[in-house]
């Protein structure tokens, strides 16, 4: 009976410490960061064959979990967007920052710049 009671002690202090652990790493996040580009793509045969597969083999070693990419956009208010959005979502802002300034990424984009025209910025998302 007492091993009973220590054991059944034993499993609730064990679950009890285990959420505080998984609380504090939460906490400790932080909030992520959304990324949006707005392209106009003026060769697109060309962007698609050069660009976007060195930015997306850059990106994709970055953590960058992509949300939207090219779909139908539609404008709510204002101008219309570019002919192209892509929405992708970053742990933190540092670590968006840290993507679109790797060297990987500015060779890409480099060529890019060749085949269209990119507006790209961040924005810090809500801590979760």
């Amino acid at each position: 009976m007492i091993a009973q009671v220590k054991l059944a002690f034993g499993i609730a202090a064990g679950f009890g410490l285990g959420a505080l652990t998984v609380q504090a790493l939460h906490a400790q996040a932080g909030p992520p960061a959304y990324v949006i580009s707005e392209i106009t793509v003026t060769d697109a045969d060309a962007y698609n064959r050069e660009y976007v597969p060195l930015a997306n083999r850059a990106l994709a070693e970055s953590g960058q979990r992509r949300l939207a990419s090219g779909g139908r956009t539609v404008a709510l208010a204002g101008e219309p967007p570019a002919s192209r959005i892509v929405v992708s979502v970053f742990e933190n802002l540092e670590k968006a920052r840290a993507a679109y300034s790797s060297p990987d990424y500015l060779a890409a984009r480099a060529i890019g710049d060749r085949y269209g025209r990119l507006r790209i910025f961040a924005v810090e998302g809500l801590a979760q």
